[in-house]
C-alpha cells in the first residue's frame, strides 16, 4: 500500500467503502470486490479497503471490539502490544507521575493508544509511512496524541538541549525487528533476534535513558540476560503461557532492579491480572541452587511446571521441591503446594520416552486420546506419536516428554 493510499482509506471519503465491507461475510469478498470495481471505484483503493477490512477480522483475537474501528499493517498487527500489556505499561508511567510520553517507534499505536486513554499527552514517531498513517487514525480520539513521520533518533525531545530530561517526562521504545523489504506471503517482513540488529540500536535506547531518568523499551523475549542495564528492571511477560516480550525499564519505571516475570491471564472482565516473580522469590536468584533429581525413581507425587515467562526470566528457583533439570521449569516434590505462576499435575507413572514403551503402557491402559507436552527433551512430539502408533480405546492420557537424570522420559500426569 502507497502511503497516499494509505492517508486515503483512513479518510472519511472512505468510511462508506469500509462500512460497507465491514457489512459484508468474508465469504463474498471477492463478490465485493467485483462489484466495488463495476462501479468504478479504484482498483488500488478497492484493494486497501479490502486489506483494512481482513487486517480488522483478524485482530479481533487481539484487540476485541476495537479492531473494528483500528487500521492494521501486517506486521503492525502481528507486533502490536495486546491491549492488556499496554496497560501494565501505561500504569508504570502513572505511577512515576509521567504527563507526556515519547512512544518512539509506536507502530499502529497499540501502547501510545492506552497512554492517551489514561490522560497521557503522547507523541508518537513511526518510521514508515504508512504505518504512521494508520497510527494517526488510531490515536484520532485523542486531542493530546499526535503521530510524526520519521526516524526515532531525529525528532528532538522537550528539552534536549539540556542533555537530561527530568519530571513529567517519559519515553517508551519499541524498536523495530523486522528486516524491511524481505516478506512472506502474507505480507509480514523477517524477524531479527540479535539485539545488534534492531533499529534503533539498543546504544541509542540506552543513551535515551541517560537522557529521560523514565524511559522504557519493550524487547524481544531473547534479550540476554547479561545485558540488562545496571539498576534496570527486566520483566518478561507471558499471556496464556506464551512469552510475549521483554520490557526494559528504567529510573523511576522500574519496580524492582534486575530480572522479574509477568505471569498475565485474562481476568474475565475484560481486562489482565498478573503474578510477578523476582529475583528475591527465587532461590537467592539462581536456580542452580535448587536441588535436581538424579533419575525417574526419584520424583514425588506431584509435578510443577513453571510458567514460560519465568523460565525465560531464568527465576525457575522458586520453584519447590527438586527440579527434573538445571533451568527447564519442572519441579517434582510429595507437598501439594499451589504456586500461582505455575502449573500442578498428580504424576501418575513415568517410563523412559521410546515409543515401544509408551506404546505399550497406553494400551494396557485402553488409552485412545493421547495428548502429549514437551519441555527440555530434544524429542519431536509429532514424530514420537507417529511412531507410538494409532490407539484404540475410550481412555486419556496426557504425557510429558522431558528429561530426567539425562534420560529421556515420559510422565503421565494427571
Amino acid at each position: 500500500m502507497t502511503p497516499e493510499t494509505a492517508a486515503w482509506v483512513t479518510s472519511s471519503d472512505a468510511a462508506p467503502l469500509l462500512a460497507q465491507a465491514m457489512a459484508s461475510p468474508p465469504a463474498e469478498e471477492l463478490a465485493l470486490q467485483t462489484r466495488l470495481r463495476a462501479a468504478g471505484h479504484d482498483p488500488e483503493q478497492v484493494a486497501a479497503v479490502l486489506a483494512v477490512v481482513a487486517a480488522r477480522r483478524r485482530g479481533r483475537a487481539k484487540f476485541g471490539a476495537s479492531a473494528d474501528r483500528m487500521f492494521f499493517t501486517p506486521d503492525g498487527l502481528e507486533q502490536a502490544t495486546r491491549p492488556e500489556l499496554a496497560a501494565r505499561h501505561t500504569a508504570r508511567f502513572i505511577a512515576a507521575d509521567v504527563g507526556w510520553v515519547a512512544d518512539l517507534g509506536c507502530g499502529i499505536g497499540s501502547d501510545a493508544r492506552s497512554l492517551a486513554a489514561a490522560g497521557l499527552a503522547v507523541l508518537g514517531v513511526e518510521a514508515d509511512p504508512v504505518t504512521a498513517a494508520f497510527a494517526r487514525a488510531n490515536l484520532s480520539p485523542w486531542d493530546d496524541a499526535r503521530v510524526v513521520t520519521g526516524r526515532a533518533q531525529e525528532v528532538p525531545l522537550p528539552g534536549e538541549a539540556t542533555g537530561r530530561h527530568t519530571g513529567g517526562v517519559g519515553v517508551w521504545v519499541d524498536p523495530g525487528r523486522r528486516v524491511r523489504g524481505v516478506a512472506d506471503s502474507r505480507g509480514r517482513s523477517r524477524r531479527v533476534f540479535a539485539l545488534e540488529e534492531i533499529e534503533p540500536s539498543w546504544e541509542q535506547v540506552c543513551r535515551w535513558a541517560e537522557q529521560v531518568p523514565a524511559t522504557g523499551a519493550k524487547l524481544s523475549p531473547s534479550f540476554p540476560h547479561g545485558r540488562i542495564p545496571a539498576g534496570a528492571e527486566a520483566q518478561w511477560s507471558s499471556w496464556l503461557g506464551e512469552v510475549l516480550e521483554c520490557a526494559i525499564w528504567w529510573g523511576p519505571l522500574a519496580s524492582a532492579a534486575g530480572r522479574t516475570a509477568a505471569v498475565c491471564r485474562p481476568d474475565g472482565r475484560g481486562g489482565g491480572s498478573e503474578v510477578v516473580v523476582t529475583e528475591a522469590d527465587s532461590v537467592a536468584g539462581d536456580a542452580a541452587n535448587l536441588p535436581v533429581l538424579g533419575g525417574s525413581a526419584e520424583l514425588g507425587a506431584w509435578l510443577w511446571e513453571a510458567d514460560k515467562a519465568v523460565v525465560r526470566a531464568g527465576l525457575t528457583g522458586a520453584l519447590v521441591g527438586r527440579e527434573l533439570a538445571p533451568g527447564v521449569g519442572l519441579s517434582t516434590g510429595d507437598t501439594s503446594v499451589d504456586l500461582p505462576w505455575a502449573r500442578r499435575y498428580a504424576i501418575l507413572d513415568a517410563m523412559p520416552a521410546r515409543p515401544k514403551v509408551v506404546r505399550a503402557w497406553l494400551r494396557g491402559r485402553g488409552v485412545g486420546a493421547l495428548t502429549l507436552k514437551k519441555r527440555g527433551a530434544s524429542l519431536d512430539p509429532d514424530r514420537f506419536r507417529q511412531e507410538v502408533g494409532k490407539l484404540s480405546g475410550s481412555g486419556e492420557a496426557t504425557l510429558l516428554l522431558t528429561t530426567v537424570g539425562g534420560i529421556a522420559t515420559a510422565i503421565a500426569l494427571d
